[in-house]
């Protein structure tokens, strides 16, 4: 092989080998979590917390308030926000007395804390648990399940079930109908399939039809191959309508009184029309914005809550068990291998947001005690900094570090409890 030849494969090579190494990602926090970090490293219960920014909220609560307005109504889905100061506050911010809940003791807790609230149920409950709320739901409460509770039903079988409750306790008991839109998660699939049930709550007297609930999360996913988002909302739409008018054909004294006709989610909420049959729209963690709910549909929403998670230690370099004579080589190769920091927790639900570039070691190891995170010299974290990482979800997330802080202007200004969802 000539030396020419040679010499173009090793330019080649180095060429190559150049423009796999990684680019050095890092930066410091810019004025937003500069702020955050100072405040709690001054204020702060040198703890992971999960910070909530009143600002922010505000901001999308304001964005909800004006494009869901009466006579549609905004439903809060209590199991993305739990904890009732934040419902309250919630609550009194948007003018909303109506709330979606997903576990039995939280139907007990809000009725006790907002006695004139409206829950719709998001999702059937098993007998026994209806039967365990009415037990232990006090006899001498403000909040009357008869008329502010919607129990939901997928089957004409747990409707059945429903009624004999209604009949033991000598209590009226309303029925909202989950009907499939498109999500294929349950519920009716065919109008036809609802007319039994409309015939046995027409025929008893303590039964009390409300409306229905059509979820329709699928439709922000629209693969673009298969459908588009338009394309499905509109399918969503023609069905919602079909289950509508062939219940109104069936049993038209069923659909004299006002009705809860419940739809949309967080990413879905804005692509609906005052016009629609949709007349509830709910949503919950659009409002406080984790990561799986970056979508186009909520562009306009700002992500108003961090983990936030105290550096423990800071090491230079990178150094891991067995390989400890590849230190200088990991750094060398990527800056972002730079800077060692151990923090207090981990293993969250949540993706890191600042300082930038930051990421996991999947050779070191996996810790929810005392993680691992890698970062350039651009990040400038020092020990007692804190990390800030944007969670994946909401509920879950909520209820994993105790009272929430809350922020506004930069301060802290309350710290609010947690609730099962």
């Amino acid at each position: 092989m000539s030396s020419a030849i040679v010499a173009v494969l090793l330019f080649l090579t180095t060429a190559g080998l150049l423009w796999l190494k990684p680019k050095d990602r890092g930066a410091h926090y810019d004025d937003y979590f500069a702020k955050l970090n100072r405040i709690l490293r001054t204020s702060g219960e040198g703890r992971p917390v999960l910070v909530l920014d009143l600002d922010r909220l505000d901001r999308n609560l304001d964005i909800v308030k004006a494009t869901i307005r009466p006579p549609r109504q905004f439903r809060v889905v209590a199991k993305s926000l739990p904890s009732i100061p934040l419902l309250n506050y919630i609550f009194e911010r948007s003018g909303t007395r109506h709330a979606m809940v997903f576990h039995e003791p939280s139907i007990r807790e809000l009725a006790l804390a907002f006695p004139d609230i409206e829950l719709l149920l998001g999702k059937p409950m098993p007998i026994r648990a209806a039967e365990h709320f009415y037990a232990a739901f006090p006899t001498d409460a403000v909040f009357d399940p008869a008329r502010q509770l919607q129990w939901l039903v997928d089957s004409h079988e747990r409707l059945e079930q429903y009624a004999g409750l209604a009949a033991k306790l000598g209590a009226t008991i309303q029925v909202n109908i989950e009907i499939d839109v498109g999500l294929h998660r349950g519920g009716l699939t065919k109008p036809d399939d609802l007319l039994p049930l409309l015939a046995t709550i027409a025929a008893d007297p303590r039964l009390r039809f409300s409306g229905f609930m059509g979820y329709d999360a699928h439709v922000a996913s629209a693969p673009p191959v298969l459908a588009s988002v338009e394309g499905e909302l509109f399918n969503v739409l023609r069905r919602y309508k079909a289950f509508v008018e062939a219940g109104r054909n069936a049993q038209p004294e069923l659909f004299s009184e006002a009705l809860t006709f419940n739809g949309a989610g967080s990413k879905t909420y804005m692509l609906y029309e005052p016009e629609d049959v949709l007349n509830d729209l709910a949503l919950g963690s659009g409002l406080v914005m984790p990561t799986d709910f970056d979508v186009p549909t909520l562009n306009r929403h700002q992500a108003a809550m961090f983990i936030a998670s105290p550096v423990l230690k800071k090491i230079e370099g990178t150094t891991i068990p067995y390989l400890e004579k590849f230190a200088p080589l990991f750094s060398w190769w990527n800056p972002n291998w730079a800077q060692t920091y151990f923090v207090y927790g981990g293993g969250w639900l949540a993706k890191y947001a600042a300082p930038q570039g930051l990421q996991d070691n999947a050779i070191y190891g996996f810790s929810t005690n005392q993680a691992i995170v890698n970062g350039s010299a651009a990040t400038g974290l020092e020990v007692d900094d804190h990390i800030f990482l944007r969670p994946t979800q909401s509920e879950q997330v909520l209820q994993m570090f105790g009272d929430i802080v809350v922020v506004r202007g930069g301060e802290i200004v309350g710290r609010w409890p947690v609730m099962a969802w």
